[in-house]
């Protein structure tokens, strides 16, 4: 096989591997969603996300960035196989973790009235949101174990603690959610946030055992980790930010149920289509960090991750789109049947989404923070304005629509961007198969709109196995993939 060919195969290879944990992890909270749904209704649902949205907002204000910060220079130390920095500087980490696990508990305490202010037009929640205090300072410590774990290799501990983390959010929900009901949410939430970090330290202090010798050398040594993750954590800190505002404001101007319908909406199209994207950080990122200061090898690695996640992902939209009158019921109940039009608009958002990502890793391998903060400040505040005028003008429908009209402008944004300061320049190969996709695609929504009952099923599943033939047309002339399977079969044989 050429050196194109194993290019391109082991970029399928390893979006195979990551994606395939991910659906897992999916896959297991999807039985999860389930009896939410049935226990809890739309209502319940969107109480869970408007509390998981102020505890994501508060720990990304508050990790310190120990979660990228720490990799750089701990997986330096570990490649150059300096067992004693290695030690020291994962004391170091855990001495800034628990650090920001303090800093998010005081943080959560000193906000919660002004968030319930901000989100609720009944009731008084205050206490709600100082209780996921304690989830975010186990989130923190999990955090900079899981930058040890990632940093020193440990990717199959790390895809088993995903699973198990999974496995566990589902046993201990459930009866919460069975026998509580609505107040079971919060001690649910903090619940699941121990048991991810009892299963993170479980590996990690397993592989590095605690120590607990600290000083203000240890503290001093950490600020370059913090300076370098402090950009990463304002934008993080933007997005969720703009999420909980979301949800904020459609529960002011609409309710819960608004809510747990827009997330179960999100949730679908965002989240799992994110199976894909599971890869870049931990295969694509650490590929496109060797090359990046070569602007042809950044152009073909780029290029390349393009082609495959464009080609992999655009068969499952379609079938997406198709399925989600089908799914919704089976995976929540008919309450949730309203955010059927919403969740397939916003499947288009993922054809602009695949051209964006690899390329805006451009900024995140050459460590450039300021043009990073700036990129994703940007697209966050054009989201939430996008969703605040489609929610008034077409309800949860023009919540869909906002998030497509979002991510078309983080395409061109980006995209722009990286054409006039990086030289970036998408081939040829990368247009026609986007504009063949994307095309099926818009015809497939398009159909959602004008057909029903047979018509509808039969031109449905037409588009998704064209979309499905085209790309492995492209991904078989790519890999030679049928020529590799005749000669294992014929060695076999």
């Amino acid at each position: 096989m050429s050196d194109q060919g194993k290019n391109y195969s082991h970029i399928l290879k390893y979006t195979g591997i990551f994606g395939g944990v991910q659906g897992l992890v999916i896959l297991i909270g999807l039985v999860r969603n389930k009896f939410m749904a049935l226990l809890l209704g739309a209502g319940g649902m969107g109480f869970n996300a408007l509390l998981t949205s102020v505890q994501n907002f508060a720990s990304q204000c508050t990790n310190l960035g120990i979660s990228f910060g720490a990799v750089p220079r701990l997986s330096g130390y570990h490649e150059q196989q300096r067992t004693e920095l290695v030690e020291y500087y994962i004391q170091v980490v855990r001495l800034w973790s628990m650090i920001a696990a303090v800093l998010g508990c005081i943080f959560c305490v000193v906000v919660s009235p002004l968030i319930n202010d901000l989100s609720f037009t009944w009731g008084n929640h205050t206490l709600h949101y100082a209780m996921l205090g304690v989830s975010v300072a186990m989130i923190a410590i999990a955090g900079g174990e899981t930058a040890i774990l990632k940093a020193t290799r440990r990717l199959g501990a790390l895809a088993r603690v995903q699973i198990y983390i999974a496995v566990a959010s589902v046993f201990l929900s459930i009866p919460l959610y069975y026998f509580f009901r609505h107040s079971g949410v919060v001690p649910a939430i903090v619940l699941i946030a121990a048991a991810g970090m009892l299963v993170t330290i479980g590996y990690s202090y397993r592989l590095y055992p605690l120590k607990m010798h600290f000083n203000k050398k240890h503290l001093k040594y950490g600020a370059s980790m913090i300076r370098l993750g402090l950009a990463f954590v304002i934008a993080a800190a933007i997005g969720s930010a703009s999420e909980m505002l979301i949800r904020a404001y459609l529960n002011v101007e609409g309710g819960l149920d608004f809510v747990g319908l827009y997330n179960i909406g999100f949730m679908l199209t965002i989240t799992y289509a994110g199976m894909v994207f599971s890869a870049m950080e931990s295969d694509y990122f650490p590929r496109l960090s060797g090359v990046c200061k070569d602007i042809i090898k950044t152009n073909e690695t780029v290029n390349k991750q393009i082609e495959v996640s464009l080609l992999l992902l655009s068969p499952m939209l379609v079938a997406l789109i198709m399925m989600l009158p089908v799914l919704i019921p089976i995976l929540f109940s008919r309450e949730f049947m309203p955010v059927v039009g919403m969740a397939q608009v916003t499947v288009l958002a993922m054809y602009f989404k695949v051209l964006t990502m690899p390329v805006a890793y451009i900024t995140l391998a050459r460590s450039l923070s300021l043009s990073y903060l700036l990129l994703e400040t940007s697209y966050f505040v054009v989201l939430v304005v996008a969703v605040m005028v489609g929610f008034q003008h077409w309800g949860l429908w023009g919540t869909g629509l906002a998030i497509v009209v979002a991510h078309v402008f983080e395409c061109i944004m980006v995209g722009g961007y990286s054409y006039m300061y990086y030289g970036y320049r998408t081939t040829k190969a990368v247009l026609r198969y986007a504009a063949v996709q994307a095309i099926i695609g818009f015809v497939a929504y398009g159909v959602t709109l004008v057909a029903e009952g047979w018509s509808y099923w039969i031109a449905e599943a037409a588009l998704t196995m064209v979309s499905t033939a085209y790309s492995v047309h492209v991904l078989r002339q790519k890999i030679h993939l049928w020529e590799s399977l005749k000669r294992k079969f014929t060695k076999s044989a």
